[in-house]
C-alpha cells in the first residue's frame, strides 16, 4: 500500500512538473508550483489542477460586417498629432498589441460616481429603441439594482432586445435575486463562467470584471462602476464607494459592443450579429479612442504590455489612480525606469482598503518604489474605486482594470484609451481634486511603521500573485 501511494505521489509530481515546464512563462511561478508539487505531491497536484491551469480558450467570434470594418480600419488607423512623437509611438504599439484600430470622431463624458452615472445610464435604457447590452461584475438587489431591473424589464416589454450578463461569482454564486427578477421579467440573462460541476470549479478563479452598457449600439458606458447603492452618496454613509464612469458616443462604441458580444456568445452560444446591435456610427466628437479587452485567453498580457509601453513613452508626468496597486516586477521596473528618467509619477491609492490584507500588501509593495522620487498619496474615505491613468496631458485610460495580478492575468477586463488634450485635462483636474483631499505618504513614515506591521504587510505581499 505504501509503495502504491509513493508511486502515485511521484506520478502526480512528475505530471505537474512536466505541465509547468511546458506551459508556464513566469520562472518564479513555475518554480513555486514545482516546489508545491514535490513537497506535497497529492495536495499540491490538486491545488495546481484547481488554480494553476488556464483552461479558458474562446473561439474567435466573427461578426461579419463588423470584423471586415475592423480590419479595414486597422489598415487606415489614424494617429495622434506628430507634434508628440512619443504619443504617436504609443498609439502604434497599442494597435499592434490590441488589434483594435484607433477610431476618430468620438465623444467621451466623465461621470463621477453613481450620483452622476446612474441617472444617465437609466435614461439611456429608458430611451432605448432597438437593443441593450449590459454586463456588470456586481449587480446588487437593492434600491439601485431594482431601478435598473425595472428599466430593463420595461424596455424588453416594449420590444427592445435586451441581454444582461452577470459575473458567475461577483453578482452572487448561489442564485442572485437580481437574476430571478430579470428572469421573471423575461429578460434574457446569463452568468459568466458559472458552474456547479466540480471538474469545472477552476473556472471560478477567472471572473468577468467588465462594466459595460451599450444602448442601440450607439451609446456606451464603461469604467469602474458596479451597480449598487454603495455608489450613491445620498443612499449610504457607511461603506460608500467613490468611482468614475464614462459615457461614450461615436465609432468606438462598436468596440464596446464587440467585447460584450464575444462574452455573451461564449456564455450562451448566441451570436449577436443582427443590425440592431451594429448601426452605422457617424463621427460625433473630436476624441481618438480605442477599446482594450484583456483576459486570461488570447488577450492575456495585452493591457500589461500597453501600460508598460505608456510608462516607457512618458516624457513629463504619469498619474495612476487604482484601488488595488500591486504591480508585478515588470511594471515595477517600468515605473522605476520612468522615475529615473526624471518623469514625475503620482500614484493615488485608498488610505483604507475595503480588504485590509490588500492595503497591507500595497504598503509592502510600495517600499520597493519609495527609494525613488515617486509621489504616493493616500485618499481618505469614501473608498476610491476609480481606475484611471493619464500621461503627458495627452493620453488617458479609464476602465475596469486594477494594477494587480487578478486584473492583469485572471480577470476579463475592458479599458478605454483616449488621445485628447481636453479629456485628459478633465481627468487630471479630477485627480488634482482627489490629491488635494489626500495625504502624501513619505518613505520615512513608511519605514517608521512598527516592525510587526512591516512583517504583516510583507507576509500579505507574498500573496501578490493571487491578489
Amino acid at each position: 500500500m505504501q509503495t502504491l501511494l509513493f508511486t502515485l505521489q511521484v506520478l502526480v509530481a512528475v505530471s505537474v512538473t512536466v505541465h509547468v515546464l511546458l506551459r508556464k512563462r513566469d520562472v518564479r511561478s513555475a518554480l513555486g508550483w514545482i516546489g508545491v508539487a514535490w513537497l506535497s505531491p497529492l495536495v499540491g497536484g490538486l491545488l495546481y489542477y484547481l488554480f494553476g491551469i488556464n483552461r479558458v480558450t474562446r473561439r474567435a467570434l466573427h461578426l461579419g460586417k463588423f470584423e471586415r470594418e475592423r480590419i479595414a480600419a486597422a489598415r487606415r488607423n489614424p494617429l495622434p498629432s506628430a507634434e508628440a512623437p512619443n504619443i504617436e509611438t504609443l498609439a502604434a504599439i497599442s494597435l499592434r498589441v490590441s488589434g483594435n484600430p484607433l477610431t476618430s470622431g468620438n465623444s467621451v463624458s466623465l461621470l463621477h460616481g453613481g450620483d452622476e452615472a446612474y441617472p444617465a445610464m437609466l435614461a439611456a435604457i429608458r430611451g432605448a429603441q432597438r437593443s441593450i447590452g449590459l454586463a456588470s461584475y456586481i449587480f446588487r438587489d437593492d434600491a439601485i439594482g431594482r431601478s435598473f431591473v425595472g428599466a430593463l424589464v420595461e424596455a424588453g416589454s416594449r420590444g427592445v432586445a435586451v441581454r444582461v450578463l452577470l459575473d458567475g461569482v461577483g453578482s452572487g454564486y448561489v442564485l442572485p435575486s437580481v437574476l430571478r427578477r430579470l428572469a421573471v421579467g423575461r429578460v434574457p440573462v446569463a452568468r459568466f463562467l458559472h458552474t456547479w460541476a466540480p471538474w469545472r470549479m477552476p473556472f471560478l478563479n477567472m471572473r468577468n470584471h467588465k462594466k459595460l452598457l451599450i444602448v442601440d449600439g450607439a451609446t456606451g458606458f464603461t469604467g469602474g462602476l458596479n451597480i449598487g447603492a454603495e455608489n450613491v452618496a445620498r443612499l449610504t454613509s457607511r461603506n460608500r464607494v467613490d468611482d468614475v464612469h464614462a459615457r461614450i458616443e461615436g465609432p468606438v462604441v462598436r468596440q464596446l459592443m464587440a467585447t460584450f458580444a464575444e462574452d455573451w456568445s461564449f456564455t450562451t452560444g448566441e451570436v449577436l450579429d443582427q443590425d440592431i446591435w451594429w448601426p452605422a456610427l457617424a463621427p460625433i466628437g473630436p476624441i481618438l479612442a480605442r477599446g482594450i479587452a484583456s483576459g486570461p485567453d488570447a488577450d492575456q498580457d495585452k493591457l500589461e504590455t500597453i501600460l508598460g509601453a505608456a510608462l516607457t513613452q512618458a516624457r513629463g508626468r504619469v498619474r495612476i489612480v487604482s484601488p488595488y496597486f500591486l504591480p508585478d516586477q515588470r511594471l515595477q521596473f517600468a515605473i522605476a525606469e520612468t522615475l529615473l528618467r526624471g518623469v514625475a509619477v503620482d500614484i493615488l491609492i485608498p488610505e483604507e482598503s475595503d480588504y485590509p490584507f490588500m492595503g497591507w500588501a500595497m504598503l509592502a509593495n510600495l517600499r520597493f518604489l519609495m527609494e525613488l522620487p515617486v509621489n504616493v498619496y493616500l485618499s481618505p474615505p469614501p473608498f476610491d474605486h476609480a481606475k484611471l491613468m493619464t500621461l503627458d496631458r495627452e493620453w488617458c485610460l479609464i476602465g475596469s482594470s486594477n494594477w494587480d495580478t487578478r486584473s492583469l492575468r485572471l480577470n476579463f477586463e475592458f479599458d478605454l484609451e483616449c488621445y485628447d488634450w481636453t479629456l485628459t485635462a478633465a481627468l487630471d483636474a479630477l485627480i488634482d481634486g482627489k490629491i488635494a483631499r489626500s495625504r502624501r505618504l513619505s518613505r520615512e513614515a513608511l519605514m517608521a511603521m512598527p516592525r510587526w506591521q512591516q512583517l504583516r504587510d510583507a507576509a500579505s505581499r507574498l500573496m501578490l500573485p493571487y491578489l
